[in-house]
């Protein structure tokens, strides 16, 4: 296997003329041993601390259960403003960066070019983004909102046709710009500073212009290991939720038992399929399972357009959008709100989510974004996710909504089990079966490639920045995202899965002052970078 199977990139620590003077050399605290390369303490001291916590879950599930709720529960109710006067600062510094001289920067220096192309770039942001979400909750969430199942966006009538705009917008609102924002920021920092300024592709380099050689000691051990606990225990996450749903959707399909034991076959297949992804590296793994996951995406979001109510989705497409415009200012508003219980449910809960997330998510953007310049980046990052979304959602959501209005199937009588409308929604649509097992096999190879692309994530920062660590690694990584996933279903099923995200919601509040660090940071690198003269 040649070289490529990894990111067939240029070795971004080689000295360039705007490279940074400093001491540090990738590998350096590295050992080596059984074909390992790990970094030392970030490897050690990461792997001690997930087996520990699984092990302390396991054996004290009511307790951990109890502290990690409790936390997200202080996080949500005393932190709310910080959340969303970061994510708005944090959308307003990326347009800044797009719009100014900055825009004209090429990642990885003038003569660099694109790994990939755009087709490929753009399924792999999608893919390690927020695909995975869409499907869960595409149907469901413009769903929830108008019935008021958890309740209303600004406390509106249930069933009003207020609720049923802000449905959409709502759901728009959460997973359009804001949270790209967020990646956008992260992933374009880490680039910068890897690509353009000779750094290790890793979280510390991007307080390097701050902190100087001190990211190299501990402070740049910690910033590392929280990037590591807050990828693994999300994937891990994302991966026993996403067993759940797959297992209810082959018990709605086919009466297979969706229980534990299916749940954990599942996962043990998309685990396998994960390694198999990782060891053939980004160019044979992630890159042809995103091209695979739009291919599928956009053939079951056709299907959906052509056979459910066509014409009120396409009508719907543009009122939607200006309406998701003129409805971020009273949606962003954290002062006075009497919708407090769905704001901090559903709102916060997401800013959260994407803050924690933004480690993974943001450096698997790098990685993949060398060549581009940071005019395309912001462009691509910020907006082609925001179409794909307003069109994802206005086509699930309407079609879901409309059977609830005609009295269509069983989503009128309301929402039993999340994970189910989707194949609820497809049922009264020709060809059911079919495209419910589409949907289910669309599921599987998001969280593969999910999985993958955090494996390699992983593997780069605790093995010191370096971008070809060894296939033993990869595997080490993934293998342990299945277990912990694994462990968390058996000893503790949804009620140990739901503690994990609240452990996660809780990691995103130190996050958003790395947000608010990491514009500082990249403003004060951009400044000493000269863009070519004359570029786009």
């Amino acid at each position: 296997m040649s070289n490529r199977d990894d990111f067939d990139i240029e070795d971004p620590h080689a000295p360039v003329s705007t490279s940074y003077e400093t001491d540090y050399e990738t590998g350096r605290d590295n050992i080596q041993f059984w074909g390992l390369d790990l970094h030392n303490p970030v490897f050690f001291v990461g792997a001690f601390l997930i087996a520990s916590f699984v092990l302390g879950a396991l054996v004290f599930p009511g307790p951990a259960a109890e502290f990690l709720q409790g936390a997200k529960a202080r996080t949500v109710e005393n932190f709310d403003w910080l959340f969303v006067i970061t994510t708005n600062i944090v959308f307003v510094f990326c347009v800044f960066v797009a719009l100014s001289k900055f825009g004209r920067i090429r990642i990885g220096g003038p003569d660099a070019k694109p790994e990939f192309s755009t087709r490929s770039w753009l399924s792999m942001l999608f893919s390690a983004g927020v695909g995975i979400g869409m499907l869960f909750y595409g149907a469901a969430e413009p769903m929830a909102y108008f019935t008021g199942w958890s309740g209303t966006p600004l406390g509106v009538e249930a069933m009003s046709p207020e609720a049923k705009r802000l449905a959409f917008t709502a759901t728009i609102f959460h997973w359009g710009i804001t949270p790209w924002a967020i990646y956008a920021v992260v992933g374009l920092a880490l680039a910068f500073f890897a690509f353009n300024k000779g750094l290790p592709l890793t979280m510390r380099s991007v307080f390097y212009p701050i902190f100087g050689e001190r990211v190299w000691g501990w402070p740049g051990h910690i910033i590392d290991l929280v990037a590591v606990l807050a990828t693994i225990f999300g994937l891990a996450t994302s991966l026993g939720l996403g067993a759940r749903q797959a297992a209810t959707g082959l018990n709605f399909l086919f009466g297979i038992d969706g229980g534990l034991q299916t749940q954990i076959l599942l996962i043990g297949a998309i685990t396998g399929l994960a390694i198999m992804s990782v060891v053939r590296g980004l160019d044979g793994g992630v890159k042809v399972l995103s091209n695979i996951n739009m291919v599928i995406a956009i053939c079951l979001l056709g299907f959906v357009i052509l056979f459910g109510p066509t014409l009120l989705i396409l009508k719907s497409l543009g009122t939607n959008t200006v309406q998701y415009i003129l409805d971020i200012p009273r949606l962003s508003n954290f002062v006075g709100r009497d919708d407090k219980e769905w704001y901090h449910g559903w709102t916060i809960f997401y800013w959260a989510w994407w803050v924690s997330w933004s480690p993974f998510v943001g450096m698997f953007i790098a990685r993949v974004s060398k060549g581009r310049t940071i005019r395309e980046f912001m462009i691509a990052v910020l907006v082609i996710p925001v179409v794909f979304c307003i069109v994802w959602f206005t086509t699930f959501g309407a079609t879901a909504i409309d059977q609830i209005e005609n009295g269509v199937g069983s989503l009128p009588g309301g929402i039993s089990d999340v994970s189910l409308v989707l194949f609820q929604m497809l049922e009264n649509l020709p060809l059911a079966e079919i495209s419910s097992f589409v949907a289910i096999i669309l599921l599987i190879v998001f969280f593969v490639t999910s999985s993958d692309s955090g494996s390699l994530v992983i593997d780069s920062i605790t093995a010191g920045g370096k971008l070809h660590a060894p296939v033993p690694q990869r595997i080490f990584w993934a293998t342990m995202e299945g277990l912990v996933a694994i462990a968390l279903l058996a000893g503790g099923g949804a009620t140990a899965l739901s503690s994990l995200q609240a452990g996660a919601i809780a990691a995103g509040l130190p996050f958003t002052i790395v947000l608010l660090v990491c514009c500082v940071s990249l403003y004060l690198g951009l400044k000493n970078e000269t863009p070519p003269p004359g570029a786009k």
